[in-house]
């Protein structure tokens, strides 16, 4: 299947190199840079639909989208990192973020509990097939595929699901500073931005 990002043209010689193809900035790509709680349900239904490893597929969606991780961070979460019994995850952020210990909702847990029978040999959450350890790379396609397969009019990369998160806590009215901390920002600015499109800032502009 051909890369929607790339801009197809004749390539061009010059200085005697030829012209790699230009990517299309995101706002061509697509409409916003996050997903709705609504659509990240879509995805997770999309994971489950005919997929022999349609569990697997889920809990990595659901458990990306309900902290905030990017896909290294996803790909990189160990066992140790996850207490089943206490029930709560110890986030390592990238890109010199906070790290934070987020606790697990019992939806959470009984999804990373059955991932763990299936693989109790690994030390990594998310594993292929082969039982090596799930790549950025390999994430990306799979929520892409994931989100022609629910229909999307866009293009859907993992880093969706992060700033779904944002814009989902924000939407909810918390606070400011708190979703800083989960999501591990080390500038507030970042956070700022999810603030800036929660709808309930608006809400009694207009009376009727």
């Amino acid at each position: 299947m051909a890369n929607a990002q790339l801009q197809p043209a004749a390539p061009s010689t010059v200085f005697g190199t030829v012209a790699t193809p230009r990517r299309k900035p995101n706002v061509e790509l697509r409409p916003r840079e996050y997903l709705t709680e609504a659509e990240v349900e879509r995805l997770r239904k999309a994971a489950c639909a005919g997929n022999r490893n349609g569990h697997r597929d889920e809990t990595m969606i659901l458990i990306v989208f309900r902290h905030g991780l990017r896909a290294s961070e996803l790909v990189s979460l160990r066992w140790d990192a996850i207490d089943l019994e206490q029930g709560k995850l110890h986030c390592s952020r990238r890109k010199n973020g906070t790290a934070s210990v987020h606790p697990l909702t019992e939806v959470e847990l009984r999804a990373l509990r059955r991932l763990k029978q299936e693989a109790p040999q690994s030390r990594c959450a998310f594993v292929s097939e082969r039982g090596a350890a799930f790549t950025v790379g390999g994430f990306r396609r799979m929520v892409t595929r994931l989100g022609v397969k629910a229909s999307f009019p866009f293009q859907v990369p993992p880093h969706m699901l992060r700033h779904a998160c944002g814009y989902k806590l924000a939407n909810d009215g918390r606070d400011t500073r708190a979703i800083q901390h989960y999501l591990g920002h080390r500038n507030i600015q970042h956070t700022v931005a999810y603030t800036a499109l929660a709808s309930d800032r608006f809400k009694g502009f207009w009376m009727d």
